[in-house]
C-alpha cells in the first residue's frame, strides 16, 4: 500500500515541479483529468502504460521514477546533512536546508553573510522567494529602492524582481529563504 501512495503523491509533486496543470498533464498523456486526479490522490492505480504516457509527458523515465520508490519520503534534516550549493560569492554562504527531496516546489535556503558581502538576483535564480532575516542587519535594493532589514524583518520577491541584498552592518548576517 505505500508503494501505490508513493506513486501518486511523487506524480503530483513531479507535475506541480513542472508547473503543469492537472488538465495540461492529462490531455498532453491522452488520459481524463478526473483519471489523472484520481490516480495522484491515490484513489485508482495507473496501467504501466499509462504511467509511461504520464512521465513522458513530465520529462521522467520509469527507472528513475521508480529508483526511491520504496524509501520513505524524508521529513527531517539534521544539521550536518545541510549541503552547500555551488555559489562561489565571495563573503556568502548558502546551503540547502532540505536536499534529499526529490521534485520540490519549495527549496529553504539559509544565507550566511559576512560584513560587506552582497547577492543579487543574479546569484539566487529562483521564480519567487520569501525571506526571513534571522540575525544581523542588512540592506535590500528592490527595483532602485532601498530597505533596512532588521532581525525579524521579512521580504518577498516576486519573479522578475532585481534585487541585491548587502551586509552593511557590523556583524554577519543570516537569512532564511524559501523560495519556490
Amino acid at each position: 500500500m505505500a508503494g501505490k501512495m508513493e506513486i501518486g503523491r511523487k506524480l503530483r509533486r513531479l507535475r506541480k515541479s513542472r508547473a503543469l496543470t492537472l488538465e495540461e498533464v492529462a490531455q498532453r498523456a491522452n488520459l481524463t483529468k478526473g483519471f489523472l486526479s484520481q490516480i495522484e490522490r491515490d484513489k485508482a492505480s495507473p496501467s504501466v502504460a499509462a504511467l509511461k504516457q504520464i512521465l513522458d509527458v513530465l520529462g521522467e523515465d520509469l527507472s528513475t521514477f521508480f529508483q526511491d520508490a520504496g524509501e520513505p519520503e524524508k521529513n527531517v534534516f539534521r544539521v550536518e546533512e545541510r549541503e552547500p550549493l555551488d555559489e562561489d560569492i565571495p563573503g556568502v554562504i548558502m546551503e540547502s536546508l532540505a536536499p534529499d527531496i526529490q521534485y520540490r516546489e519549495m527549496d529553504p535556503i539559509l544565507i550566511t553573510m559576512e560584513k560587506g558581502a552582497k547577492i543579487t538576483d543574479e546569484d539566487l535564480d529562483e521564480e519567487e522567494a520569501f525571506g526571513y532575516l534571522l540575525e544581523g542587519e542588512a540592506w535590500i535594493t528592490i527595483e532602485g529602492e532601498s530597505y533596512k532589514l532588521k532581525k525579524g524583518d521579512t521580504f518577498y520577491l516576486f519573479p522578475e524582481t532585481e534585487f541585491v541584498i548587502e551586509n552593511k552592518g557590523k556583524e554577519r548576517a543570516q537569512i532564511l529563504v524559501v523560495a519556490y
